[in-house]
């Protein structure tokens, strides 16, 4: 457990923590005001999880990875909130209740492989949500993959971790590698190193909007604004709603 809280603290140290009160604050924007409860797909160390709950907000957190779900748990537990987990696939969701909301935040979408993905994993969301429900994500912009992503290098050292992160063109189109590095100093005083790569492929909005269908409305915003995306946004926002 001594490694996973270290990697906590390295992990949101390096994730700038400014994003999840934009992430917030974006979401409180543009939920009904009757909403409830919230599902939060993809929710890693449980960040934004914790905010929620801590706004009032029922709140259920899925992520594929047992690791980050260690650590939100610890942290839904150190901020005395309750928030439910679940280990899952974010394409294979099942009946695991109904919903005023599903958020799904971070670019988390890009991870997956193709817009047949795409169109299960919403297919599955669609599903979980009440009538008149919202269906909140952002992900990276074409621009963003494009042209600000390839050869981006990042280094941090510090007294007890380093991080280095590299990014490079990927062989699909809009998309990205980046590969990350951990050196985590362990209480023994030895640095425990772990390697991630992480591959996001993003799409043009006309192709992001052919999965969306089934939605009554779907809104498209910006970098964390109201505003509509320009040529050169980085982040795209989708707000979409169930009919009622």
């Amino acid at each position: 457990m001594a490694f996973y809280e270290d990697f906590s603290r390295v992990y949101d140290k390096v994730m700038d923590q400014a994003l999840y009160d934009e992430w917030l604050a974006f979401t409180q924007r543009h939920l009904p005001t009757q909403t409830h409860s919230i599902f939060e797909l993809a929710c890693g160390s449980g960040a934004l999880s914790v905010r929620l709950a801590e706004h009032g907000f029922e709140v259920t957190g899925l992520d594929i990875s047992e690791e980050m779900l260690t650590l939100a748990a610890k942290k839904a537990s150190d901020a005395h909130v309750k928030i439910t987990f679940e280990q899952g696939d974010m394409r294979f969701l099942g009946d695991i209740g109904r919903f005023d909301a599903v958020t799904c935040y971070s670019d988390s979408l890009c991870y997956l492989a193709d817009l047949a993905e795409w169109k299960k994993t919403v297919d599955g969301v669609f599903r979980l949500l009440n009538d008149g429900g919202m269906f909140i994500f952002d992900v990276h912009s074409t621009y963003q993959v494009d042209e600000d992503f390839p050869d981006f290098s990042y280094h941090e050292n510090e007294e007890d971790f380093a991080f280095l992160w590299d990014s490079f063109a990927g062989e699909q189109p809009h998309s990205i590698v980046h590969e990350l590095s951990f050196f985590i100093k362990d209480t023994d005083g030895k640095f425990i190193r772990k390697d991630e790569v992480h591959e996001e492929r993003t799409y043009p909005l006309e192709q992001i909007l052919s999965v969306l269908t089934d939605f009554s409305t779907v809104q498209i915003f910006a970098d964390f604004t109201d505003e509509a995306p320009n040529d050169t946004s980085k982040r795209w926002f989708f707000v979409c709603q169930k009919a009622v």
